[in-house]
């Protein structure tokens, strides 16, 4: 089963958890330091919340979740044949979850991640910045989807 996912940064996540575990009648599917994520069964959504003090009601990036590795590269494939630029991530750490993805950007600069998550990790992540690169800066090594400040992850300049 796809699902759409809607990744928001929030900036109280225990506050945000209580009023989204209200709305759509469910607890989080996982629950770190600075991010939750809800896997909702209806409607079929994936709701990520992700700690950032100050940007709280923005979104961080937006996604479709499919359900094996075989869909990723089958996008990947059908999104370079519509000569979109593609950024693949395979099996990169991302969100506490091993997976592989590929992201595109859409006309207003918003991204877009079609994924399948691998196995859990207990790590938040260690993929590469998804940004319009203005250089030539060295991005080995970042994490994925911004992180809570509490962890000394600059957000706003995350993959997402």
């Amino acid at each position: 089963m796809s699902r759409m996912q809607l990744a928001l940064n929030v900036d109280d996540l225990d506050a945000s958890v209580e009023f989204y575990s209200k709305l759509f009648n469910t607890s989080p599917a996982k629950l770190k330091p600075g991010y939750a994520n809800f896997a909702i069964a209806e409607p079929p959504l994936k709701l990520v919340l992700l700690e950032n003090p100050g940007q709280g009601g923005t979104i961080n990036h937006l996604g479709v979740e499919v359900e094996s590795s075989e869909k990723v590269h089958a996008e990947i494939a059908r999104l370079s044949g519509e000569d979109l630029f593609t950024q693949e991530e395979i099996n990169s750490t991302c969100c506490f979850a091993k997976q592989d993805k590929v992201w595109v950007t859409g006309p207003a600069n918003e991204k877009w991640e079609v994924y399948t998550v691998l196995a859990d990790s207990e790590t938040f992540g260690n993929s590469p910045k998804l940004l319009e690169q203005t250089s030539t800066e060295d991005v080995e090594g970042t994490v994925c989807c911004g992180g809570s400040t509490a962890e000394g992850v600059d957000t706003r300049t995350a993959c997402c």
